[in-house]
């Protein structure tokens, strides 16, 4: 197994996570802030906008049943790749999209998918792409939100990791 670590926003990070931790390789997951300018921000910090923090998944992967590459198709269909601060009905800096790695040989598949999504797309690409600064574990009530609240608030379609994995095969 060739575990590794990638991190997501797509906008509130309760559909980010029940989307991706339905794929097949994902071994964990854990929701919480990226790249904030204060240390150890609370959620309602983080909605103020005066962090410059992200929400963020944290997904930790087996990258020989699930390639990078095919993680973020997964992830890509679950955003508006051009919208900026605002994914379905959430508004906000800290709503806005991003993949940020922590292995430098990421940094140009990451680049790669994002420049190939370009040429398919009308305007600009609005996802950030760098380097982690930091990420800071939400609190528990935000961990697994829709698992403990099934019918809680999602701007993402779930039932899409389905054909997701049904189309690429995934087991």
């Amino acid at each position: 197994m060739d575990a590794r670590d990638i991190y997501f926003a797509g906008g509130c990070f309760w559909g980010t996570q029940g989307y991706l931790r339905k794929l097949p390789g994902v071994l964990e997951t854990e929701v919480g802030y990226a790249n904030s300018v204060v240390t150890s921000p609370t959620y309602e910090q983080v909605c103020s906008g005066q962090t410059n923090a992200t929400e963020t998944v944290h997904v930790r992967y087996d990258a020989d049943r699930l390639p990078l590459e095919l993680l973020i198709q997964a992830y890509l269909r679950t955003i508006n790749p051009m919208s900026i601060n605002h994914q379905g009905n959430d508004i906000g800096t800290q709503y806005r999209t991003g993949i940020y790695w922590v292995r430098d040989e990421d940094a140009p598949v990451v680049r790669a998918a994002l420049a190939e999504l370009q040429e398919e797309l009308p305007m600009p690409v609005a996802i950030e792409a760098q380097a982690l600064t930091n990420f800071f574990i939400a609190e528990d009530p935000h961990q697994d939100y829709l698992v403990k609240h099934p019918h809680g608030y999602c701007h993402v379609n779930l039932a899409d990791a389905d054909a997701f994995i049904a189309e690429h095969g995934l087991r």
